[in-house]
C-alpha cells in the first residue's frame, strides 16, 4: 500500500475515496428498488395493487425494472468518472490496483441485482406459498450484506485520508460483512436444496435457482469489495 499522507486538507485535492461513497450511494438505491420487485414477483404481485407497504407500492415490476437499469447506468458513469480523473501515484493514498478492483467489484453488486430481474422479467412464475417466507428472508439477509458495506467503506476512507487512526473499527466493519455474507451461504444452501426438490416445472426450478444465485452474487460481491478494503488498510 502507498503511504498515507495528509495532503488532501493541504492542497485543492479532492480525494477519488469519496467518490466511492458516490457510486456506492448509486448501489443502494438500486438495492432497494430490486427488494421491492422481488418482493413483488415473490409475493405474486406484479401490477398495481395495495398489497405491499412501502412507498413505491403504485409501481408495478416492470416500472422498478426499468428503474433499477436507469440506476445501474448512473452508477456505472460515476464510476468512470472517478476512473477517468484519478490523481498522480503522489496523492493517491491506496493502491491503484486495489482502488481500480474495488470500482469494478462495487459495481458487480448492482450488475448483478440487475441480471436477477431481467431473469424474472422472462416469464411470471407462481411461487408457492410455502417458499415465500424463506426467499423473503434470503433477499433481507442479501440486503443486510450491501447495507453494512456502507460504514465499512466511511470508517476506511476516514482512516486511509488520515482523519482518524481507528483501525480497529475499519477491521471490526470488514468482519461484520463476512459474517453477514456467512449468513447469506447457509439460507442459499437450504433454498437451493428446497427449490431443486420441489414438485414444479424444470424450467421453473432453474429460473428460481438463477435468482437465488444472483442475489448471492450480489452479497458475495459485497464480501469481496469488505476484503479489499480490508487489504487497504493493512500494514
Amino acid at each position: 500500500m502507498s503511504p498515507r499522507i495528509p495532503f488532501f486538507g493541504m492542497l485543492s485535492v479532492r480525494s477519488p475515496m469519496t467518490g466511492l461513497l458516490e457510486h456506492y450511494d448509486r448501489i443502494a438505491l438500486g438495492m432497494r428498488l430490486i427488494e421491492q420487485a422481488i418482493k413483488r414477483y415473490i409475493t405474486g404481485c406484479l401490477n398495481q395493487c395495495g398489497c405491499l407497504a412501502d412507498s413505491a407500492c403504485s409501481k408495478d415490476f416492470a416500472t422498478l425494472l426499468q428503474e433499477v437499469n436507469e440506476v445501474e447506468e448512473e452508477a456505472d458513469k460515476i464510476k468512470r468518472a472517478i476512473r477517468n480523473h484519478m490523481p498522480s501515484g503522489l496523492f493517491l493514498a491506496v493502491d491503484r490496483t486495489l482502488f481500480f478492483n474495488y470500482t469494478r467489484q462495487q459495481d458487480d453488486i448492482l450488475d448483478a441485482g440487475q441480471d436477477s430481474l431481467h431473469w424474472l422479467g422472462i416469464r411470471d412464475v407462481k411461487i408457492p406459498d410455502h417458499f415465500q417466507t424463506g426467499m423473503l428472508d434470503y433477499l433481507t439477509a442479501v440486503s443486510e450484506s450491501v447495507a453494512l458495506l456502507k460504514p465499512t467503506l466511511e470508517v476506511t476512507i476516514g482512516f486511509v485520508n488520515g482523519d482518524h487512526e481507528d483501525r480497529d473499527q475499519a477491521k471490526q466493519c470488514c468482519r461484520a460483512v463476512r459474517w453477514q455474507h456467512k449468513t447469506v451461504n447457509k439460507m442459499r444452501r437450504a433454498l437451493d436444496a428446497e427449490i431443486y426438490n420441489a414438485d414444479m416445472e424444470f424450467k421453473d426450478i432453474n429460473l428460481l435457482m438463477m435468482l437465488v444465485k444472483d442475489l448471492h452474487s450480489m452479497s458475495h460481491n459485497a464480501e469481496g469489495c469488505a476484503d479489499i478494503l480490508r487489504a487497504m488498510i493493512a500494514r
